[in-house]
């Protein structure tokens, strides 16, 4: 069964839903035992960056999700949760973050209409089994005000354009992040978490 943490910030039933959906078992938990026994791991979240880490921390969550990582497991993170796996944010001040990636959270630049809300075509970058089935142009939903930037281009899998090209999907490994919400995102959405069970059962 996939993990999925609870930390107080949210948007847990739709991600079990979704699993749900797709065929993958699941559970939401608040306990770090739980998450370090798991197969695998889904880190969702909506919310401050600051608040979503000092949450992390006060569960005693920080230490498992990178045993997990570390383990060979997989592990995504979702919307707020893929921006925690970097190692810093500017929302707010600067907060540091998990460091499963290397890169910092930023905000969307001057101009554009924040939050970017609503649906949006990826540019597919590179191969990866997340995006198993998952062409350029197809379309997904968002939600958030900043953006990933990560320090290495290689983790890049997939962009969106919203007057500039960020990073939408990014993984390496046993470790994948979408910046979109794939349980609101029709049935390619599903397919992403289809995907990232599909990683659950090859190990």
């Amino acid at each position: 069964m996939i993990a999925i943490i609870d930390y107080g910030m949210g948007n847990l039933r739709s991600v079990q839903k979704g699993l749900e959906k797709v065929g993958y078992s699941s559970y939401i938990t608040s306990d770090p035992e739980a998450v370090r026994k798991a197969p695998a791991v889904i880190l969702p979240g909506v919310g401050a960056f600051a608040d979503a880490m000092e949450n992390l921390r006060q569960t005693g969550m920080v230490e498992p999700i990178h045993e997990i990582v570390a383990a060979g497991k997989p592990f995504m993170g979702i919307c707020l949760g893929f921006q925690l796996m970097f190692e810093a944010s500017e929302e707010g001040g600067h907060f540091e973050g998990l460091s499963i990636f290397p890169g910092q959270v930023r905000r969307l630049p001057p101009g554009l209409k924040v939050p970017h809300m609503g649906w949006n075509e990826l540019t597919v970058r590179r191969s990866n089994p997340i995006m198993e089935g998952i062409e350029t142009g197809s379309e997904f939903y968002f939600v958030h005000s900043y953006f990933v930037d990560p320090g290495d281009e290689e983790l890049t899998i997939a962009t969106a354009d919203y007057g500039f090209d960020f990073c939408a999907v990014a993984g390496r490994d046993n470790v994948f992040g979408a910046q979109f919400h794939p349980e609101k995102s029709s049935d390619l959405g599903l397919r992403i978490l289809r995907n990232f069970g599909k990683q659950v059962e090859a190990c």
